[in-house]
């Protein structure tokens, strides 16, 4: 028995095998969760790497194209995880991030409203609008786990997307306080830089990462996802009950350490 046994968990993000969501499906799996993914643009992408979870090529999950600025995909959301069998989601994983270039990369005082609001609506409204497309379907209650990167920092070329995460972060207290009374936990990981193709967008990432394995007592290894997903996993779980409105850190204990790196 796993800590997900029999719970029926929407796993969003999911890109490459190197993706964060990838391995928190994969770990929900082996935890006995169920799973369907979205995906967008490229539906067909990810069906080829749901292949590589592990119930295998042969039974890989359903894989719903989901664009969470598209009110008609939010509003088919049930009716498209109905049609694969499942009457409940207990499990939400909000795996979503974009800003484009030119909120990136030190460019802060020049990028223009509309790629700010391109930032903030995919990487933080879209937590609201993925939770409340969820919710007729979790009415015994469950979890909804957001990725961030913490936003108590201005960090070197993050930009416009550090305040998308702030956003994200503070829209998490709401949601929380909102939605407590339908049994819905909403929580954050704030993860350590880590090399997945979201991080290669980012022009400069290397500012960030250069300095965290020194200043982190644990250490902290760029290409190990396997920490953040682990952290993930337990919070999509029942022991976790009492927990909403909080931030986990992933990070190995960077982000309790003074001082900063540029």
């Amino acid at each position: 028995m796993g800590i997900l046994e029999g719970k029926n968990i929407l796993v969003t993000g999911v890109l490459t095998d190197a993706s964060i969501a990838f391995h928190v499906a994969r770990l929900a799996q082996e935890e006995g969760a169920n799973i369907i993914l979205t995906a967008f643009p490229r539906p067909t992408l990810t069906a080829r790497i749901a292949k590589k979870l592990p119930t295998g090529p042969d039974n890989p999950p359903p894989v719903i194209e989901l664009d969470v600025t598209n009110p008609e995909h939010l509003d088919g959301l049930v009716s498209s995880v109905e049609a694969h069998g499942w009457d409940r989601i207990d499990g939400v994983v909000h795996s979503i991030g974009f800003a484009p270039q030119d909120a990136l990369g030190g460019n802060f005082l020049n990028t223009k409203w509309e790629d700010v609001a391109t930032a903030v609506q995919i990487s933080a409204f879209s937590y609201k609008s993925l939770a409340m497309a969820c919710l007729p379907l979790m009415k015994g209650g469950g979890s909804v786990v957001g990725m961030t990167f913490d936003a108590q920092a201005a960090w070197p070329v993050y930009d416009w997307m550090g305040v998308a995460k702030a956003g994200l972060e503070s829209a998490n207290r709401y949601l929380a306080r909102y939605l407590g009374k339908d049994g819905v936990r909403f929580n954050l990981v704030a993860a350590g830089p880590i090399r997945t193709m979201a991080a290669k967008s980012i022009p400069g990432f290397e500012g960030i990462t250069e300095g965290w394995s020194k200043s982190a007592p644990l250490g902290w290894d760029i290409t190990d996802v396997v920490p953040t997903a682990k952290a993930t996993v337990a919070l999509l779980s029942d022991w976790f009950p009492a927990t909403t409105a909080e931030i986990i850190h992933v990070d190995g204990g960077v982000h309790a350490m003074g001082g900063q790196f540029d």
